[in-house]
C-alpha cells in the first residue's frame, strides 16, 4: 500500500504549483502495533519544528469513525488537513535533511495513506 510520495509524485506536485496556498489532505490508516503512538511522535516533530519553519499549519486533525457512505476498505483511522503557503514550501520541507531523519516515524506508523494536494474553490 502507498504511504510515502515518490520522486515522480513530488515532481508532479511542483509542476502544478501556481504559487497559491495548498491544503494537504492526509487520510491515515495506522499500523496495529503502536502506529498511532508513532504517528503522534511524528506529528509532534512536524508541529514543533517543520511546520513553523516552512509556514505550514494544521487546520484539522481528528480520528475517523464509521463512514456513512463508503466502499469496503475506505474507512480511515484519522484525517489531517495541513495548509502550506505553496507547494514549494511542502517540497522544501520533505527534502529537509532534518525532516528526513524523522519521516521514518510516519512510514512506520502507517499501513496505508492518501496524501492529496487540494486548493480552495
Amino acid at each position: 500500500m502507498a504511504i510515502d510520495p515518490t520522486g515522480a509524485q513530488l515532481k508532479q506536485l511542483l509542476a502544478e504549483d501556481d504559487g497559491e496556498p495548498v491544503v494537504m489532505l492526509n487520510l491515515l490508516r495506522f499500523a496495529p502495533d503502536g502506529g498511532r503512538a508513532r504517528y503522534a511522535e511524528y506529528a509532534r516533530h512536524l508541529s514543533e519544528t517543520f511546520l513553523p519553519r516552512y509556514g505550514g499549519e494544521v487546520l484539522y486533525a481528528g480520528s475517523g469513525s464509521s463512514p456513512l457512505v463508503a466502499e469496503d476498505g475506505q474507512a480511515w483511522d484519522a484525517v489531517v488537513l495541513v495548509r502550506y503557503p505553496d507547494r514549494q514550501s511542502f517540497s522544501r520541507m520533505v527534502a529537509d535533511p532534518e525532516y528526513q531523519q524523522v519521516t521514518h516515524l510516519r512510514t512506520e506508523a502507517l499501513t496505508e495513506a492518501v496524501l492529496q494536494a487540494t486548493r480552495p474553490w
